[in-house]
């Protein structure tokens, strides 16, 4: 890398001064030092004014050399690790090095492996960058602080380039995928605003269920899922697709699940994040996921509202709210996993650890192993904690994670990067595996649940006779799990501050 010199040093080129990025650049040209005439092709443009954008500063190093930092989060200067950027007005065959200096984390995979995603205008479909091509270390140039480098060559002069942390996910994308879901007039899908964020966009509450479920009345079975409390956190997004589009499909076993069960789903609890171009926050600066215990209407209207819901379904006597399930996207871990939480009632501590089991069979990038049960005091204000004290025993409440970089299958040590499919896979997986649990638990004798016919039988002949190569079983289960009356059973109302990690609680299987 190419040395800084004292006059960038002394212009105020400290990373450490990140209360100076107020605003993402735009449109901004960088010139080389003294130069005055009219700019020329390689003259590098930078802009990140658009939907879900992030770059807040660029310093030319050398020729060849740039030191990028990211616009920390709105209103929250501890946040930094989404970009989002545009590079314009290139020479073909121009050489350059980024340097993303400003991370807020340490802890990468970029140190796994990990590289940026790029596309460009003549090839729209986004990539990865090989890896060879990207460095993660201690700079000390700047406080000796981790900087994320990468290389790369333009090669088409008239493409505008964009290079990101991940698969971006924008609002206006999610938006347009619920209207195109309206419009096909399933009668077993429920679209409506449950609220607006302070930017007022709007809230979307999905329903998928047969409508015979929503009758005045009715006994209701609901499996609530939400996503994107986190907005760099796009895989979520991904996942959520993924399940919505299995359980709107005709596949059979997404209407036996439809007959059966109310999955409520809010897809997207921060969407201002998500428009800003925020990795953890929301516009006023929230992590919302720690502001579960008592959120405020005008300060964190959306969360507000999902738990307003959650809390009338629970105070309901004809609706059993059965999963709460919250997805995120891991910085530094790969694979899908989940985290469950701990009780004291061994046997709702036990009967936990059924659904990630089942997802680890039918999810090739699943990993059980990386499963987790804790009640870390950090960890109070979040969905899963919050609402793992307030339900009764019959309730499972997990964060559901997925790696932003890859998974390791097939009983090998290589990593498979994932891809938007990959995500959408892992979302249909999940949906998949409510029907293996309520098959397994005795509870669900009374729903009846039949088996489906699958419309290709001899194909899934085939794949259940294939000899498996996972890299992980799950331990077998010696005896079925019973769900007694719930009087003979603790409500647990909240959790003792603990710092214990229960890696698997059905050892005792």
């Amino acid at each position: 890398m190419a040395e800084r010199s004292q006059t960038a040093l002394e212009a105020g080129n400290d990373f450490g001064k990140d209360d100076a990025i107020g605003g993402n650049v735009n449109k901004f040209m960088v010139l080389p030092t003294g130069y005055c005439g009219q700019p020329k092709k390689g003259h590098l443009v930078f802009d990140a004014c658009f939907e879900s954008g992030n770059l807040g500063r660029v310093d030319q190093v050398s020729e060849f050399e740039y030191d990028l930092f990211i616009r920390p989060d709105t209103c929250n200067p501890r946040f930094r690790v989404w970009f989002n950027f545009t590079v314009e007005n290139v020479k073909e065959s121009q050489r350059v090095i980024f340097n993303i200096v400003n991370f807020s984390k340490t802890k990468s995979l970029y140190r796994d492996g990990m590289a940026p995603m790029v596309k460009s205008t003549s090839r729209p479909k986004w990539q990865r960058l090989p890896p060879k091509n990207v460095y993660y270390y201690r700079c000390p140039d700047h406080r000796k602080n981790y900087v994320m480098s990468f290389a790369f060559c333009f090669d088409r002069e008239e493409d505008i380039y964009q290079f990101a942390y991940c698969y971006p996910y924008t609002y206006t994308r999610f938006q347009h995928y619920l209207d195109s879901l309206q419009k096909r007039n399933m009668d077993y899908f429920f679209r409506e605003q449950l609220g607006q964020s302070v930017q007022q966009r709007q809230l979307d509450l999905l329903t998928i269920t047969n409508p015979d479920n929503l009758r005045e009345g009715a006994e209701q079975k609901v499996v609530f899922i939400t996503g994107r409390v986190h907005p760099g956190e796009t895989p979520s997004s991904f996942v959520c697709q993924g399940i919505i589009d299995f359980l709107v499909s005709q596949h059979p076993i997404a209407r036996v699940l439809r007959e059966h069960l109310v999955f409520k789903i809010a897809p997207m609890l921060n969407p201002d994040g998500v428009y800003l171009g925020n990795y953890r926050c929301s516009l006023m600066g929230f992590d919302l996921n720690r502001h579960w215990l008592d959120p405020s209407p005008w300060a964190h209207p959306t969360l507000y509202g999902v738990k307003q819901l959650i809390i009338q379904m629970y105070n309901d006597p004809k609706t059993s709210l059965e999963f709460y399930i919250d997805i995120h996207a891991h910085s530094t871990m790969m694979n899908g996993f989940m985290y469950g939480n701990v009780f004291e009632d061994e046997e709702r501590f036990q009967r936990q650890a059924i659904f990630p089991k089942l997802l680890c069979q039918n999810a090739e990038d699943f990993s059980y192993s990386s499963t987790s049960f804790n009640r870390d005091a950090v960890k109070a204000g979040t969905g899963r904690r919050f609402l793992g004290g307030l339900l009764d025993h019959t309730s499972s409440c997990y964060t559901l994670e997925v790696s932003f970089y890859s998974y390791i299958s097939g009983g090998t040590t290589a990593a498979v990067p994932y891809t938007e499919e990959a995500y959408m896979k892992l979302g249909r997986n999940v949906a998949r595996t409510f029907l293996d649990y309520y098959r397994l638990d005795p509870m669900a004798e009374k729903m009846a649940i039949p088996m489906p016919r699958l419309r290709n039988e001899d194909e899934e002949a085939q794949r259940r006779e294939r000899p498996s190569s996972r890299k992980e079983r799950p331990p077998p289960y010696k005896y079925p799990l019973r769900r007694g009356p719930a009087s003979s059973y603790p409500i647990s109302k909240g959790d003792k501050k603990s710092s214990v990690n229960h890696k698997d609680p059905s050892n005792a299987f």
